[in-house]
C-alpha cells in the first residue's frame, strides 16, 4: 500500500496536552496500578519533570492487565475501583491519564474516567473493540500490533475514522524478532506518521522479552535510552515510558521499566535530540529525496 507522503498530522488535545503540535508529549507511569499512593506520587513526581523541559505530560496505568502470561500474576485492582483511582489521580495531579482497555464494554466506562483511551497491540485488528472506543468521543491511542508491518495500520486507522474518531494516535512498540525477542524498525515512526497521525513511541515495552522468565515476561532496560535517543531523532510526537521508584519489586513489566531516579536524566536527553529535530533538521519524512 502506498502511504502519503505528506508531514502535516492532525493535533490531538488530551486534556490540556496537545500531541502533534509543537512540544512533545509525554505518557508515562507504573505498568499497573498497585497502591493509590504510590501511583499519585509517580504522577506528580513526572509532571514536575516534564515541566522542566515543557514536555506535556499524561498519566498512563492499567487498572487491569488482562494479558499477562500467567494466570497467576496480579492484574491490577479492578475496573471498578482502579477507574476511581484514575480519576482520583488526574484531578489530584492535575494531569491528563491514559489507560488501556481489552473488550468492547470497557470502553464507555473508562471514557468517563480518564481522557485518552488506549488499545492494546495485540488487539488493534478487533474491529468491536476499536468501534466501542472510537464510539466514546475520546481520542485513540493505538499501539502497533508486534506481528503488523507499519502501513497496515491505515485499516486501523479507517476503522476508527469510520466508527467516528479522527483523533488517534499511532504507537511503535516494537516488533516481534523470534522467540521473546522484540526489535524496533525506526521506519514504522515517518510511515505511520505519513498517515497525518501523530505518532507515539513506547520505549519501554520495545525492550520487553515477552514470556522470557517462563510464567512472566522479561526485559533490559539498558537499551530504553539508546531507542529513545533513536526516536527522537526521527521525530515523535509522544514519548511512552513505564517507570516505577523500584522496577525490582514492580508487579508488571518490572525489568524494562524505568528506575524513577533516573528518568530526569532520561527526558534532558530527549529534550537535546528533540529540539534539534523540531527544528534545523526537521522531522524526518518519507518525501526528503524528492524535493
Amino acid at each position: 500500500m502506498k502511504v502519503s507522503d505528506s508531514n502535516s498530522v492532525r493535533v490531538v488535545k488530551v486534556g490540556n496536552v496537545s500531541v502533534g503540535g509543537g512540544t512533545l508529549a509525554v505518557a508515562a507511569g507504573p505498568c499497573v496500578l498497585d497502591t493509590y499512593e504510590e501511583a499519585l506520587m509517580i504522577a506528580k513526581t513526572m509532571k514536575e519533570y516534564c515541566a522542566e523541559f515543557g514536555f506535556g505530560y499524561i498519566f498512563k496505568a492499567s487498572f487491569d492487565k488482562a494479558n499477562r502470561t500467567s494466570i497467576k500474576s496480579y492484574r491490577g485492582p479492578g475496573i471498578e475501583k482502579g477507574l476511581e483511582w484514575l480519576s482520583a489521580i488526574g484531578r489530584e495531579a492535575g494531569v491528563p491519564v491514559v489507560t488501556d482497555v481489552h473488550e468492547p464494554w470497557q470502553a464507555e466506562a473508562a471514557a468517563k474516567h480518564v481522557d485518552l483511551i488506549q488499545i492494546p497491540a495485540f488487539l488493534c485488528r478487533q474491529t468491536d473493540l476499536l468501534a466501542a472506543a472510537s464510539r466514546t468521543g475520546k481520542p485513540l491511542n493505538v499501539k502497533k500490533a508486534q506481528f503488523m508491518a507499519p502501513e497496515d495500520m491505515a485499516s486501523v486507522l479507517g476503522k476508527c475514522r469510520e466508527s467516528g474518531c479522527e483523533d488517534v494516535i499511532l504507537c511503535e512498540r516494537g516488533t516481534e524478532f523470534g522467540y521473546h525477542e522484540l526489535s524496533v524498525d525506526f521506519r514504522s515512526l515517518p510511515v505511520m506518521r505519513s498517515l497525518g497521525v501523530p505518532v507515539m513511541f513506547d520505549a519501554t515495552h520495545s525492550v520487553q522479552k515477552p514470556g522470557g522468565k517462563g510464567t512472566c515476561s522479561g526485559g533490559d532496560r539498558s537499551f530504553v535510552l539508546p531507542l529513545i535517543r533513536a526516536a527522537a531523532a526521527i521525530g515523535i510526537d509522544a514519548l511512552f515510558m513505564e517507570v516505577h521508584p523500584e522496577p525490582d519489586r514492580a508487579k508488571c513489566d518490572g525489568p524494562n521499566s524505568i528506575p524513577l531516579a533516573k528518568v530526569r536524566e532520561v527526558l534532558r536527553q530527549t529534550y537535546e535530540i528533540d529540539k534539534t529535530a523540531r527544528g534545523e533538521l526537521g522531522f524526518s519524512r518519507l518525501d526528503w529525496a524528492e524535493e
